[in-house]
């Protein structure tokens, strides 16, 4: 069972993320989307406090500051999380929503390509044909 755990969590991931852009389009009318991603992000920091307090998991904060590769990565992957979070409210305050968030997941065919490339993760035949797949759908998308 644990084997398709990963698919359990991505189908949350995947439902939550779809409520991220209905609940951000609807939040957005009449106000600026700086200012929204801001508050959007306070309030998932405390959050994810909460969270991780429940857990009992702020004994592995020690590890991560002492692991300074790891911190590195971890920042790195925060800025470019912010940033993305700030460009999609951008693009919903002006777009919509079925149109943003398909062209969003052009994220998706990125991460495997940079995968591919830069971690040497290999990508199996069916699996590009399906990223190709999610290409020619973003393509539509954003055509129509």
């Amino acid at each position: 069972m644990t084997e398709y755990l990963w698919l359990f969590y991505a189908l949350l991931s995947a439902v939550a993320a779809a409520l991220v852009s209905v609940f951000g389009k609807i939040g957005l009318q009449g106000i600026d989307s700086g200012a929204a991603t801001v508050v959007r992000a306070v309030i998932m920091a405390l959050f994810l406090i909460v969270v991780m307090l429940g857990r009992r998991s702020y004994g592995y904060l020690g590890e991560i500051f002492a692991n300074h590769r790891a911190l590195f990565f971890i920042v790195l992957s925060g800025i470019a999380g912010a940033a993305s979070w700030l460009f999609y409210f951008m693009a919903l305050k002006y777009g919509k929503v079925s149109q943003v968030a398909p062209v969003d997941k052009l994220s998706v065919v990125l991460a495997a390509v940079i995968a591919a490339g830069f971690l040497g993760e290999s990508v199996s035949v069916l699996s590009w044909s399906g990223i190709g797949l999610i290409t020619a759908g973003i393509i539509l998308v954003a055509l129509g």
